[in-house]
């Protein structure tokens, strides 16, 4: 999502607060919450859930590993959900043409680094760049970064949002276009 305007484009970035992460987090949780009452109903002898009697699952060693792959997945649920509260990766990216600066923020982890946010003037602007990448699958990604001098490559998008080819050179040329810079285009190994 973005706004633009003769002399402002603000692009907002969606965080974790995304639909898979969401269903991910709640099917982890149902899935390790079953696995610890499996292996807690063996532990007590008692049915805690109906489909398995607790007799055809002995504790050790069963139990132990069906306990330790629950409480694995309820810390891994945890973390998932935190990051989904805190909204981890959201943010915005302002260029302003009248000014002559860019604004990058994102919101991180509660810490001493949780907002961070960069201020940059057009001028140390180099290039806006896509480059291609290969995940495991043999997928190509591309990614449209900001070359700032002195401090390197600024991402500028996400890996995880599978724009096409013509989207993200279109994306390229209309922020280059704003700014008033060359496109450059790399394939990275």
């Amino acid at each position: 999502m973005s706004w633009r305007s003769e002399r402002i484009w603000i692009e907002l970035i969606t965080g974790s607060r995304k639909t898979s992460n969401f269903c991910w987090a709640f099917i982890l949780f149902l899935g390790s919450l079953g696995f610890l009452l499996v292996g807690t109903s063996s532990y007590l002898g008692r049915n805690l859930i109906s489909l398995f009697p607790s007799q055809q699952i002995i504790f050790f060693p069963q139990g132990i590993v069906m306990s330790f792959y629950g409480i694995a997945g309820l810390f891994i649920s945890s973390y998932l959900w935190c990051t989904i509260l805190w909204n981890v990766g959201s943010g915005y990216d302002r260029f302003d043409r009248k000014e002559g600066i860019v604004c990058i923020f994102r919101w991180g982890f509660p810490g001493k680094n949780r907002r961070i946010f960069l201020r940059l003037l057009m001028k140390d602007i180099q290039s806006i760049r896509i480059a291609v990448k290969e995940d495991i699958y043999a997928r190509r990604i591309l990614v449209l970064y900001m070359e700032i001098r002195g401090q390197g490559a600024i991402p500028l998008t996400r890996t995880d949002e599978n724009l096409t080819p013509r989207e993200i050179e279109q994306k390229a040329a209309e922020l280059a276009y704003f700014c008033v810079y060359q496109l450059k285009y790399f394939e990275m190994n």
